[in-house]
C-alpha cells in the first residue's frame, strides 16, 4: 500500500510494509464554497458582532491589516483587495493602509517571498507592505503588564496608533495556544521581544492547559485576550480555514474574538480525530511546505500527535527542511539539549522570567522525546544540522516503518499524512 504523505511543495509517496495495518487520520471532506470570492464578500458584509467596515471605516485616515508569515498558508490573494477596497471606499486613503507581516520573532518575508505571500500584485502596488521586526525598540509602543499574568505587553506602533486595526489569518490547531487565528496574529505576532519571549518561557510552555486545541483555562490564550482588551478601540479579525489542499473552507470577520471563536467552531470539526486508541508506530509530517521550509517548525509535527504515541513507541515524522535548520538561536538551543540532555535542558529554562530567543522550540521538542523514540526523515539537512536535532535521522522512510513494526510487535500504525493541521486523540477531546 503507497501512502501520500505533505511534504515539501510536491509531497512524498510512501510505501508501506506488507506487514503494516495503518490506520490513516486525516480530515474530512469538507463542503468547500463554489466561489470563495463571493464567500469572503459574504463575511465581510455580514460582520460578526460589529458595524460593517464601510461604517466603522468613516473617518479613519489610518488602518493597519495584519497578516500572517510565509509559515502559514493563510489566503491571502482572496481577501486583502477586497479589505483595502472597502477600507477605501469609506474615505480611507490608500496612503493611510499598511499591511503589517505579523512575523513574530520569525524573519522577514522580502522580494519574491512577499509577493508570494501577499498573492495579489495590486495590493502591493496600492498599499504600503511591511514587516514587523520584533527587537526594533522604537517600533514598539509599551501598554504595562497584563493584569492576571503579568506578560509586560509591547505592541507594533502601526498597528496600536492606526484607527482602523484588522487582524487576518489561519486557525488551525496550535500546540501551545490551542488553536492559532484571532488574537495570536497580534501576541505574539506583532509583539515586542520580551512580551514574545515571556509568552514563551517555562511558565506557561510547561502548564498542561498550553496545548492543542485547547482554549478553556489555557494561560497564553487568555494573556492574549487581556492584551486585546488593552489596545484602544475595536479590533476586528478575519479568520480562515483550509480543506486538506489549501482550499478556503470557511471565512468568518467581525469582531475579533466573535468571529474567531465561530472560525474555531468550524475547524474542531475537522481538525480533532477522535481516533480511540494508541499505536506504537505513528507516522506524520511536518504538514508540507510553508511549514516544512525549516526543522524548527518541524517541531510542531512532532508534538501534535502525541495523544495517539503510545510510551515506548515509534513516531517517524517527514519534513522537506529545505531551509535547513532555523534561526542561529535555535540551533544554540538545540546544542545546548544535544550537551546536557533532556532534564539538565529543561533545568536550566525554570524559573526564567524571559525565554532565550527560540529555545522555546526546544523545549517542545521535550515532550515528544519523554513519551517515545523520535525518527526524522529530512533531506534538507546536512550533517551539522543533523547532529543538533537531538532525534534520530533515517534516510529511508519504509524501512524505518518496517524496523518500528518489528521492533514493537506490532503492523497497527497510525499515519497522519497531514501532520500538526489535524490532531489526533484516543479520547474525546475536552
Amino acid at each position: 500500500m503507497q501512502i501520500d504523505l505533505a511534504f515539501g511543495r510536491n509531497g512524498l509517496s510512501v510505501t508501506l510494509p506488507a506487514s503494516a495495518r495503518p490506520v490513516v487520520v486525516r480530515k474530512p471532506k469538507m463542503a468547500i464554497p463554489p466561489d470563495p470570492a463571493a464567500a469572503v464578500a459574504a463575511a465581510l458584509d455580514r460582520p460578526m458582532g460589529t458595524a460593517p467596515l464601510t461604517q466603522l471605516a468613516k473617518g479613519a485616515r489610518t488602518a493597519c491589516i495584519l497578516i500572517c508569515d510565509i509559515t502559514r498558508p493563510v489566503p491571502n490573494a482572496l481577501f486583502l483587495r477586497p479589505l483595502v477596497e472597502r477600507l477605501t471606499a469609506a474615505g480611507v486613503p490608500a496612503d493611510g493602509i499598511t499591511v503589517l507581516v505579523a512575523t513574530g520573532l520569525h524573519r522577514p518575508n522580502l522580494g519574491d517571498e512577499l509577493a508570494e505571500l501577499v498573492g495579489d500584485p495590486w495590493v502591493l502596488d496600492t498599499v504600503r507592505v511591511e514587516n514587523h521586526y520584533a527587537r526594533d525598540e522604537a517600533a514598539h509602543v509599551h501598554l504595562g503588564m497584563t493584569p492576571t499574568y503579568g506578560v509586560p505587553v509591547g505592541i507594533d506602533r502601526r498597528f496600536v496608533e492606526a484607527d482602523v486595526k484588522i487582524a487576518t489569518g489561519l486557525v488551525e490547531p496550535h500546540f501551545m495556544a490551542g488553536y492559532s487565528g484571532g488574537r495570536k496574529v497580534i501576541a505574539p505576532g506583532v509583539a515586542h521581544h520580551e512580551t514574545i519571549r515571556t509568552f514563551h518561557s517555562a511558565r506557561f510552555m510547561e502548564d498542561p492547559l498550553a496545548t492543542s486545541c485547547n482554549l478553556a483555562g489555557n494561560p497564553l490564550h487568555e494573556a492574549q485576550l487581556e492584551i486585546l482588551a488593552m489596545l484602544h478601540g475595536p479590533v476586528l479579525g478575519l479568520n480562515t480555514v483550509v480543506d486538506e489542499h489549501r482550499n478556503l473552507a470557511f471565512v468568518s470577520f467581525g469582531d475579533i474574538v466573535e468571529s474567531h471563536g465561530a472560525a474555531v467552531a468550524f475547524a474542531r470539526a475537522s481538525c480533532e480525530a477522535m481516533v480511540g486508541r494508541r499505536f506504537r508506530t505513528v507516522v506524520t509530517t511536518s504538514a508540507g511546505y510553508p511549514l516544512d521550509k525549516t526543522y524548527y517548525q518541524t517541531v510542531k509535527g512532532m508534538v501534535t500527535p502525541l495523544g495517539i504515541l503510545e510510551d515506548g513507541g515509534t513516531l517517524i515524522i517527514a519534513s522537506e527542511c529545505s531551509e535547513g535548520f532555523g534561526s542561529a538561536e535555535f540551533r544554540e538551543a538545540q546544542q545546548r539539549l544535544v550537551a546536557l540532555g533532556p532534564q539538565a535542558f529543561l533545568n536550566t529554562l525554570i524559573g526564567k522570567a524571559l525565554a532565550d530567543i527560540d529555545e522555546w522550540q526546544t523545549e517542545m521538542q521535550l515532550k515528544p522525546m519523554r513519551v517515545g523514540r523520535i525518527q526524522l526523515y529530512a533531506p534538507g539537512l546536512g550533517p551539522d544540522d543533523r547532529a543538533a536535532t537531538g532525534v534520530e535521522m533515517i534516510d529511508d522512510m519504509p524501512a524505518a516503518i518496517g524496523a518500528a513494526i518489528d521492533r514493537h510487535g506490532d503492523g497497527a500504525i497510525a499515519v497522519v499524512p497531514e501532520g500538526p493541521y489535524i490532531v489526533p486523540f484516543d479520547r474525546a477531546a475536552a
